[in-house]
């Protein structure tokens, strides 16, 4: 099968769906990191060593969380099935106890939260399709990490739409899954050791 890729998104927003649907993801080979968003494929690029250490912090503390609470956190590449026309695979998933139902093969259906650590080839994409899709298909929580500006958006959804939650002082605490919090100055400092040693 021949498929057209995209690696950027579109300056201006899509206002159609494209040709592409589950069926043709599931055909692809294992090979490139790939996702379908709104019936678009889009390769990526590999990540670069800071992107691929903030991640490994960010699903660490999620980790820590989820087995003190039965809910699970996973690291890309893991394809999320949000609908016939977009397959995601979000940097870092987590899934509230309650939430585990959706894993099969793949996860099928809305994680409670997503993560994506922008990079230079990826930031557009997750600051727009990505930021809709994310919000219509009802993920309850999506963080936007900023490793070169030291930065988490914290983003809840609210009636299919996010909003900016803002922590409070060094500490963010989720009203949406109460049990998710994160230090984000330890955050950045076991972030910063990490590449340090590297």
């Amino acid at each position: 099968m021949i498929v057209a890729l995209l690696t950027d998104v579109p300056l201006a927003p899509v206002t159609e769906l494209g040709p592409y649907r589950r069926q043709d993801y599931e055909g692809l080979p294992d090979e490139a990191r790939c996702e379908l968003l709104y019936g678009r494929l889009y390769v990526s690029p590999s990540p670069n060593p800071r992107h691929q250490v903030v991640v490994a912090a960010v699903w660490a503390a999620l980790h820590r969380i989820a087995r003190a609470t039965g809910g699970i956190a996973f690291v890309a590449p893991l394809d999320v099935i949000l609908a016939n026309h977009s397959i995601v695979q979000p940097d870092v998933i987590y899934l509230a106890a309650a939430s585990r139902g959706i894993i099969g093969e793949r996860l099928e259906g809305a994680p409670d939260l997503v993560v994506e650590v922008l990079s230079a080839g990826t930031s557009r994409r997750d600051r727009g399709d990505k930021l809709a899709l994310y919000a219509e298909t009802g993920i309850r929580e999506y963080w936007i990490v900023d490793p070169a500006e030291r930065q988490i958006e914290f983003l809840v959804n609210e009636e299919g739409r996010f909003v900016v939650a803002l922590p409070v002082g060094a500490e963010y605490r989720s009203q949406a899954l109460p049990e998710l919090h994160l230090d984000l100055l330890a955050f950045w400092r076991e972030a910063d050791q990490t590449l340090a040693g590297a």
